[in-house]
């Protein structure tokens, strides 16, 4: 590994360029406004927490409804930032309470090939691979049909387990 100095000048680098930041500050405005739309359209289903920001490596928030909490689960939309693509993880909110779930989960079809618990949530599942940014409506509306028919597929996955 280079030492951190030679991190920082390609960091500052790029950042004095601008298109990074440009990008960066887009991305997480574009799941800003997907968090509100989704507040408007899906508030009768959902509860929804505030943006969370990673290290520029996801973009997210958190998403639940009565019967999850009574699980002490929780979904998250994630915006992956390394795989440039949506995702929908859902995640418990205890260590333990996840890796419970993950036993139960692992040979879905959400992880039939991990060898292994992902290392944030139970299980992910990609909603949108590759997204097209030039059209932010239509992905908005697509994002969103893609959380709900996941989302309903996830719930009706737990609810068989027990």
């Amino acid at each position: 590994m280079k030492n951190l100095n030679y991190y920082v000048a390609v960091y500052k680098e790029q950042l004095d360029k601008g298109d990074i930041l440009i990008a960066y500050n887009q991305l997480v405005n574009f799941v800003m406004k997907l968090r509100v739309n989704f507040i408007k359209s899906l508030s009768d289903q959902y509860s929804f927490t505030g943006i969370l920001h990673g290290y520029m490596d996801y973009t997210y928030f958190y998403y639940s409804n009565a019967f999850l909490k009574s699980k002490k689960l929780k979904l998250g939309l994630v915006l992956n930032h390394s795989e440039m693509r949506f995702e929908i993880w859902l995640l418990g909110n205890t260590i333990t309470n996840q890796k419970k779930y993950w036993n139960l989960l692992k040979t879905s079809k959400w992880n039939k090939d991990k060898k292994e618990m992902p290392k944030y949530s139970v299980l992910e599942a990609i909603l949108m691979n590759e997204p097209d940014f030039d059209n932010l409506p239509l992905l908005s509306q697509n994002i969103e049909k893609a959380l709900i028919k996941s989302s309903d597929e996830i719930i009706k996955a737990i609810k068989t387990l027990n």
